[in-house]
């Protein structure tokens, strides 16, 4: 009964964050976070096959879409952040799961998102977590955020 609802809520979770990046199936997806290989399966099985994770060998600045996924702490979620920016294009678009039982983190990963160029278009609270969105516009150079 405890499997269910956590597969019930990561799928939320997942229907959330391809409605605030609106993917199409010909976008490149890039992967990050605790939970990037079920995501990855979840992403696959709706018909997204253009799907990546950080861990393998892919290019840099071709993703279209970054996700973020599973529980983090601050500082795991913070590396995640500047991991993918990396891997995505000057006008890709990115969503983060961000857990609330550590206090202050939607702020710090919406200025370490701001840094490397992103706008914040949406936040929004999904079971006990909170989803932010935000997409770039024409980020023509690659900083290095603290």
């Amino acid at each position: 009964m405890i499997q269910l609802n956590f597969d019930l809520t990561r799928e939320q979770i997942m229907t959330t964050m391809i409605d605030l990046t609106r993917p199409s199936i010909l976008h490149r997806i890039i992967l990050a976070g605790g939970d990037s290989a079920a995501a990855e399966l979840d992403l696959r099985r709706r018909g997204f096959l253009r799907v990546s994770t950080t861990s393998r060998g892919t290019p840099h600045g071709q993703h279209s879409i970054g996700l973020i996924t599973g529980q983090h702490s601050l500082q795991a979620l913070e590396k995640s952040v500047a991991e993918i920016s990396t891997f995505l294009s000057a006008t890709a678009a990115i969503a983060v799961v961000i857990d609330f039982r550590s206090e202050g983190s939607g702020m710090r990963v919406r200025e370490k998102l701001e840094r490397l160029g992103f706008h914040i278009e949406a936040g929004v609270r999904c079971h006990e977590q909170f989803l932010l969105s935000g997409r770039r516009r024409n980020f023509s150079h690659m900083t290095k955020a603290a």
